[in-house]
């Protein structure tokens, strides 16, 4: 698994500056991002849950544990298109939605890091992600009713530190990756 990984360290890169990207616009114009806000989730959890299945499969073909990595994606697809089909209603409704999408990607990622613990160091990046997953869910699904600015806020602040550590996570990978590919018998 962790090969396949550290080979498609960049779509986690990818997942890592879209979320970061999507923090700093949440953060930069609140106003307007309230507007704007439930199609660029949708476009980010769309974004983010085809790249989960790219690694998926990718695992998948060399007869690896890929199923996690799927089901995260599609759970990230659905996502993407509630937020599209319904968007007047979605400007509510995406608290609960996101709420819901972090407390799945949360466990899904706790799941993914008890099986990487054996086979990578730093799996410990995995599980503050599902932690931080976990606890951001948590807290939109207590407090809904906080305010769409303010949950605009959490969303953007929960966005950069997801970002944040899958860039970690992803760079941790290439670096594998690369000891692998130079310390392979081809690259001799």
């Amino acid at each position: 698994m962790t090969t396949v990984l550290a080979r498609n360290w960049w779509t986690i890169a990818v997942r890592g500056v879209l979320a970061i990207v999507l923090g700093v616009i949440a953060f930069a114009n609140p106003a307007a991002a309230v507007a704007a806000f439930v199609f660029l989730f949708g476009v980010y959890a769309i974004i983010d849950g085809v790249l989960s299945i790219i690694g998926g499969v990718r695992a998948a073909e060399h007869h690896e544990r890929w199923w996690t990595f799927v089901l995260e994606g599609l759970v990230d697809i659905l996502a993407g298109i509630i937020a599209f089909g319904a968007p007047a209603a979605a400007a509510f409704a995406l608290i609960f939605v996101v709420a819901f999408w972090a407390v799945i990607t949360g466990v899904l990622e706790l799941l993914a890091a008890v099986r990487l613990r054996r086979e990578i160091e730093g799996e410990w990046v995995l599980v503050v992600n599902g932690i931080v997953s976990l606890a951001f869910g948590g807290i939109l699904l207590l407090r809904p009713a906080a305010g769409l600015l303010v949950v605009v806020w959490w969303i953007g602040a929960y966005a950069i530190v997801f970002g944040t550590l899958l860039l970690a996570l992803a760079f941790k990978l290439r670096a594998r990756h690369h000891r692998g590919v130079v310390g392979s018998p081809q690259a001799k």
